[in-house]
């Protein structure tokens, strides 16, 4: 008999950034994703969530059910912030 598939490492911090909205859907922040899977840099990150909203839209899905584009401020300094690209992602589920 061969050996169940046993998951460790980032798998199981999945559910540790996993975020619920007061509606009750969970969510994921991509910044807060990407290193897990192994995206250290945004913006390769950011190609791999682009390519996929492409991908959705050509499932016939609406993209915006499951990426939502959600911009937010982050400290870079003692008193300073900046507006950096972020996206909600819902599960990709076939409704």
């Amino acid at each position: 008999m061969s050996e169940g598939i046993i998951l460790v490492g980032p798998h199981k911090n999945f559910e540790d950034i996993k975020k619920v909205d007061k509606n009750g859907v969970e969510y994921w922040e991509a910044r807060e994703l990407m290193p897990l899977l192994g995206y250290p840099v945004w913006r390769n990150g950011e190609e791999v969530i682009i390519r996929a909203i492409r991908a959705c839209s050509n499932s016939g899905q609406d993209p915006d059910v499951h990426f939502a584009h959600k911009d937010k401020m982050v400290k870079i300094g003692l008193d300073s912030v900046r507006e950096v690209v972020g996206y909600y992602l819902l599960k990709y589920l076939y409704l």
